[in-house]
């Protein structure tokens, strides 16, 4: 499903161009260019597609596909038609899981940027306690020549993401390694996931919440409003009705938002299966931030549709961190 109200994407190639340092005059690449740093993720990060497509082709960013297991097949992120795949399969009640990328996956990731005149890698992945990848792409980096940085986000969806986009504007100014993990780093920690589960059921299958957690959201007919915090899904609220605690997510968002400087604050939105829900959320939430950007909108990554199930409602707060680092827009 198409993004909607995302930034201009297309001015991004130019801004960063313009933002690569010019070689000096009679000389090969500058000192900058040198050390210029290439930076890899994964699928779970939810980059519009708009956005890695009005990057420069050079190889400054990677997204390394997570797979979906549904059934006895598996599928990678991008093909056609997989989130209605999922959604078939999980009102049939057929298996759906998911699997981290190879470390293999990575190596190549990684041997490519070296191919390609980067002398460094940052590597920004989805949170380790809800996915293997982090420790795969730690794996892969041993196996390289070229020196990679890996970075857990301890987050997922577009709050990893700003992270991603954080790095990749960094890089492209010309920092070099450090400078752009901690870019990544600052700008993960400072943003916020809260989300809403019409049911917890296919969260506890895929692990990511306990058995008796979801066991009494169903009894009691519970909706809960959930978090990233610390790298881990942890409930937040417990609301009586779906009206309600879509109402109390949008609460929550805009009470977050109004404690951030003003003018910073940037919003994501996610849903699987529910596009409308989203922008009738979009819509409340602009006229409570009316300094706020239009949020972007967007369905779940595969890999996240998968353990969420559908009917989720996700907003990412993030914000623009006011150095070399901050969101690309």
């Amino acid at each position: 499903m198409p993004d909607t109200n995302a930034a201009p994407w297309p001015w991004v190639r130019a801004r960063l161009s313009a933002l690569r340092p010019a070689p000096r005059p009679g000389t090969g690449r500058s000192e900058a260019q040198k050390l210029r740093t290439a930076v890899v993720t994964d699928s779970a990060a939810a980059l519009p597609a708009r956005y890695v497509e009005a990057l420069p082709g050079d190889g400054l960013l990677t997204v390394t596909p997570m797979p979906v297991m549904v059934g006895a097949e598996i599928y990678g992120e991008g093909e056609d038609d997989i989130l209605e795949t999922i959604a078939l399969a999980l009102a049939a009640g057929t298996q759906v899981k998911t699997s981290r990328p190879s470390p293999g996956q990575f190596e190549q990731a990684y041997r490519t940027a070296q191919r390609n005149g980067y002398e460094s890698v940052v590597s920004v992945h989805i949170s380790g306690d809800l996915s293997g990848t982090v420790d795969a792409a730690r794996l892969a980096a041993r196996r390289v020549d070229i020196p990679v940085q890996v970075i857990d986000s301890r987050t997922v969806g577009m709050a990893q993401g700003m992270a991603v986009q954080a790095a990749v504007k960094a890089a492209a100014a010309g920092a070099g390694q450090t400078a752009v993990a901690t870019a990544a780093a600052l700008q993960a920690e400072g943003t916020k996931v809260y989300f809403y589960v019409p049911s917890l059921e296919q969260l506890r299958r895929g692990g990511r919440i306990g058995a008796a957690a979801s066991l009494l959201g169903t009894m009691l007919a519970i909706k809960p409003i959930l978090a990233v915090d610390g790298g881990k899904i942890v409930p937040l609220e417990k609301v009586r009705s779906a009206v309600r605690a879509v109402a109390r997510l949008e609460e929550i968002v805009a009470e977050d938002a109004r404690k951030r400087p003003e003018g910073s604050v940037r919003l994501a939105i996610h849903h699987f299966g529910n596009p409308q829900e989203a922008d009738r959320l979009a819509t409340r939430l602009a006229a409570a931030l009316p300094e706020c950007p239009p949020a972007q909108i967007s369905s779940l990554p595969a890999v996240l549709a998968a353990h969420a199930g559908l009917g989720v409602l996700a907003v990412i707060v993030g914000q623009e961190t006011g150095t070399a680092g901050g969101l690309s827009t």
